[in-house]
Protein backbone atom coordinates (compact mmCIF):
# COMPACT_ATOMS: atom_id res chain seq x y z
CA UNK A 1 0.00 0.00 0.00
CA UNK A 2 1.33 3.47 -0.85
CA UNK A 3 2.48 6.00 1.72
CA UNK A 4 -0.54 8.28 1.29
CA UNK A 5 -2.97 5.36 1.44
CA UNK A 6 -1.32 4.09 4.63
CA UNK A 7 -1.60 7.51 6.28
CA UNK A 8 -5.24 7.84 5.26
CA UNK A 9 -6.12 4.39 6.52
CA UNK A 10 -4.22 4.84 9.78
CA UNK A 11 -5.83 8.25 10.36
CA UNK A 12 -9.26 6.89 9.55
CA UNK A 13 -8.85 3.94 11.89
CA UNK A 14 -7.45 6.07 14.71
CA UNK A 15 -10.43 8.38 14.36
CA UNK A 16 -12.72 5.44 14.98
CA UNK A 17 -12.19 5.78 18.74
CA UNK A 18 -14.45 8.83 18.39
CA UNK A 19 -16.90 6.51 16.66
CA UNK A 20 -20.31 7.83 15.93
CA UNK A 21 -23.25 5.54 15.41
CA UNK A 22 -22.72 5.77 11.63
CA UNK A 23 -19.19 4.33 11.82
CA UNK A 24 -20.50 1.11 13.34
CA UNK A 25 -22.20 0.11 10.09
CA UNK A 26 -19.00 0.02 8.00
CA UNK A 27 -18.36 -3.58 6.98
CA UNK A 28 -14.93 -5.09 7.47
CA UNK A 29 -12.71 -4.38 4.47
CA UNK A 30 -14.42 -1.06 3.65
CA UNK A 31 -13.87 2.57 4.54
CA UNK A 32 -16.46 5.34 4.68
CA UNK A 33 -15.71 8.42 2.61
CA UNK A 34 -17.64 11.65 2.29
CA UNK A 35 -17.80 13.13 -1.20
CA UNK A 36 -19.02 16.42 -2.57
CA UNK A 37 -18.16 20.05 -2.92
CA UNK A 38 -20.98 21.53 -0.80
CA UNK A 39 -23.28 18.74 0.29
CA UNK A 40 -21.34 15.67 1.40
CA UNK A 41 -22.64 12.21 0.61
CA UNK A 42 -21.34 9.11 2.38
CA UNK A 43 -19.98 6.19 0.35
CA UNK A 44 -18.48 2.87 1.41
CA UNK A 45 -15.50 1.80 -0.70
CA UNK A 46 -13.32 -1.30 -0.47
CA UNK A 47 -10.00 -0.67 1.27
CA UNK A 48 -8.31 -2.24 -1.77
CA UNK A 49 -9.20 0.91 -3.74
CA UNK A 50 -6.65 2.82 -1.65
CA UNK A 51 -3.92 1.19 -3.76
CA UNK A 52 -5.39 2.28 -7.09
CA UNK A 53 -3.68 5.26 -8.81
CA UNK A 54 -6.99 6.90 -9.77
CA UNK A 55 -8.26 6.68 -6.18
CA UNK A 56 -4.91 7.95 -4.90
CA UNK A 57 -5.45 11.04 -7.08
CA UNK A 58 -8.66 11.64 -5.12
CA UNK A 59 -6.77 11.11 -1.86
CA UNK A 60 -4.24 13.72 -2.97
CA UNK A 61 -7.09 16.21 -3.49
CA UNK A 62 -8.26 15.44 0.02
CA UNK A 63 -4.78 15.91 1.47
CA UNK A 64 -4.35 19.25 -0.31
CA UNK A 65 -7.70 20.52 0.95
CA UNK A 66 -7.81 19.12 4.49
CA UNK A 67 -4.43 17.62 5.34
CA UNK A 68 -5.30 14.72 7.59
CA UNK A 69 -7.86 16.61 9.68
CA UNK A 70 -11.22 15.90 8.07
CA UNK A 71 -14.20 17.97 9.20
CA UNK A 72 -16.70 15.11 8.84
CA UNK A 73 -14.72 12.88 11.19
CA UNK A 74 -14.03 10.53 8.29
CA UNK A 75 -12.22 10.76 5.01
CA UNK A 76 -13.62 13.70 3.02
CA UNK A 77 -12.93 13.95 -0.71
CA UNK A 78 -13.58 17.41 -2.15
CA UNK A 79 -14.72 16.54 -5.66
CA UNK A 80 -17.97 16.38 -7.52
CA UNK A 81 -20.06 13.30 -6.84
CA UNK A 82 -20.19 12.39 -10.54
CA UNK A 83 -16.38 12.54 -10.77
CA UNK A 84 -16.11 10.21 -7.76
CA UNK A 85 -18.69 7.83 -9.26
CA UNK A 86 -16.72 7.73 -12.54
CA UNK A 87 -13.53 6.74 -10.70
CA UNK A 88 -15.32 4.11 -8.60
CA UNK A 89 -17.15 2.60 -11.57
CA UNK A 90 -13.85 2.25 -13.46
CA UNK A 91 -12.27 0.53 -10.44
CA UNK A 92 -15.13 -1.91 -9.97
CA UNK A 93 -14.77 -3.31 -13.50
Amino acid sequence: MGFLANKVLRRSLSGSSKASSSSVDVPKGYIAVYVGEDQKKRFLVPISYLNEPSFQDLLSLSEEEFGFDHPMGGLTIPCREDTFNDVISNLSR
